[in-house]
C-alpha cells in the first residue's frame, strides 16, 4: 500500500480529490478537504448527497475509485478498516445482545494481538464506563438500558481503543427529539474531555449547527459550502445553502444594480429590494438572475396602523396562520407582490408588545442588511 505523508501534522484527515463511483453512480466527485485534529467534523446533506459514502471511505468500508484518503498524515488507500485507527458508532448502535454491557465495551481489546491482560480490561472498561457517565452499569444487558444508555455503550465501546477518529453515521436518528437534545450535549462535552476527533454525518440541520465546530455541506457527490455553523447560517453562498440551514425567505429576480456593498433585485413581481452578497462571492452583474433571502427571525411584525421605520423595508400584508412552538411564535403572513412570508417572533417580544391571529392586517419589516443577494447557482 502507498505510504505516502501529508504535508501537515496537524490533521487527521485528509480527501485528495477523492472520486468513489458505484458503475454508473459517482457517489463523490472530485472531493477535497482537511479535517484539522480535534475538531468536531459534520458531513451535512440530504440522502444520497455522498455523505455516508465519505465517511464508509475514512472507515475503509468502501475504498476510493480515484484519489487519495489520508489519516494522521498516512496514506490509508487498500487498507482495511480493522487497521485503520478509527472506530465508528452506528445509528442502530449493534450492541451484542448476549454480553453484558462490560462485555460489549471491552470487545474491541479482546480482539487485539496481544490480547491485554483480564485485569488491565477491566480498568480500561470501568474507565470508559465512568467517562460515559455509566458507572455500575457494567453487568446489565442492552435490552435492560434506555436508548440514550445503549448510544453512550456504543460511544465506550468506540473509544475504549483510543482511536485517532470517532466516526458517528446518524449516530441520534433512533432518539426522541428531547433525549436527542441531550445527548447533543453530552456528545460535545465527551468530544472535549476525550480530545479526539469526532466526525459526524447527519441530515439533521440542527444536529449539525449545535455540535460542529465546522460543517462540510455536500450535493451531488461535491461539497457545496464549507465553514462554522456561524458562517454557514449568516453567509451562505448559495441559495442552496441557505435553503438547507435554517429556514429562509426567498424572494426571486434578477439585478437591478450592484455595487460594492448593496445590490439591488427587481423582484418578479415587479418590486425592489435591496440586500447585500455574502463574503467571498463574485459580484452578480445587472440582469443576472438572483434571490433575497431573508431570515424569519429578522423580521418585524407589527399592527397596520403602526408607523414605519423609514430605514426598513415595510411591507403590508395579512396573518394567515400562527403557530405557538414555546419560545417562539411562527406567523405565516400573506403579502401582495412577495407571496406568503414566515416571520419568527421570541415570546419575550410578544409579551411586551402583542400577538396576533388569522386575520389581522399587519405590516412586516426588516433592515436592509438583514437581507442576502444570492446568485441563482
Amino acid at each position: 500500500m502507498p505510504n505516502q505523508s501529508s504535508d501537515s501534522s496537524e490533521l487527521d484527515i485528509e480527501f485528495r480529490n477523492v472520486t468513489k463511483r458505484f458503475e454508473d453512480v459517482v457517489a463523490v466527485d472530485n472531493v477535497s478537504l482537511t479535517v484539522e485534529r480535534g475538531a468536531f467534523f459534520t458531513f451535512l446533506g440530504p440522502s444520497g448527497c455522498g455523505k455516508t459514502t465519505s465517511l464508509r471511505l475514512i472507515a475503509g468500508f468502501d475504498q476510493p475509485t480515484e484519489g487519495d484518503v489520508f489519516i494522521s498524515g498516512n496514506s490509508v488507500v487498500g487498507v482495511p478498516s480493522h487497521k485503520r485507527p478509527v472506530n465508528m458508532v452506528f445509528q442502530q448502535y449493534a450492541l451484542f445482545p448476549h454480553m453484558d454491557v462490560a462485555e460489549n465495551i471491552g470487545y474491541g481489546l479482546r480482539q487485539r494481538n496481544p490480547k491485554p491482560g483480564k485485569q488491565e480490561i477491566n480498568k480500561r472498561v470501568d474507565e470508559t464506563l465512568e467517562m460515559v457517565r455509566l458507572s455500575g452499569y457494567g453487568k446489565r444487558r442492552a435490552w435492560e438500558l434506555s436508548g440514550g444508555q445503549q448510544q453512550r455503550v456504543a460511544l465506550a465501546r468506540a473509544l475504549i481503543n483510543h482511536p485517532t477518529c470517532l466516526l458517528l453515521d446518524e449516530p441520534l436518528a433512533a432518539l426522541d427529539r428531547k433525549l436527542r437534545r441531550e445527548m447533543q450535549i453530552e456528545l460535545q462535552t465527551l468530544q472535549r474531555e476525550v480530545g479526539i476527533t469526532f466526525i459526524l454525518v447527519t441530515h439533521d440541520q440542527e444536529e449539525a449547527l449545535s455540535m460542529s465546530d465546522l460543517i462540510c455541506i455536500m450535493r451531488d457527490g461535491k461539497i457545496v459550502q464549507s465553514g462554522s455553523p456561524r458562517e454557514l447560517y449568516d453567509e451562505p453562498t448559495s441559495r442552496y445553502v441557505a435553503d438547507f440551514v435554517g429556514k429562509t425567505n426567498f424572494f426571486n429576480g434578477i439585478v437591478a444594480e450592484s455595487s460594492d456593498s448593496r445590490v439591488t433585485v427587481k423582484c418578479d413581481s415587479g418590486h425592489m429590494l435591496v440586500g447585500t452578497q455574502p463574503k467571498g462571492t463574485a459580484s452578480l452583474a445587472n440582469g443576472t438572475n438572483a434571490s433575497v433571502a431573508v431570515r424569519p427571525e429578522m423580521i418585524s411584525i407589527s399592527g397596520a396602523d403602526k408607523e414605519s421605520n423609514s430605514s426598513s423595508i415595510a411591507i403590508p400584508g395579512q396573518v394567515m396562520n400562527r403557530i405557538f412552538l414555546g419560545e417562539h411564535s411562527e406567523y405565516l403572513v400573506a403579502t401582495e407582490g412577495y407571496g406568503d412570508v414566515m416571520v419568527l417572533t421570541p415570546k419575550y417580544i410578544e409579551s411586551t408588545s402583542r400577538s396576533f391571529a388569522p386575520g389581522d392586517k399587519v405590516e412586516i419589516s426588516w433592515k436592509p442588511e438583514a437581507a442576502l443577494i444570492l446568485g441563482d447557482a
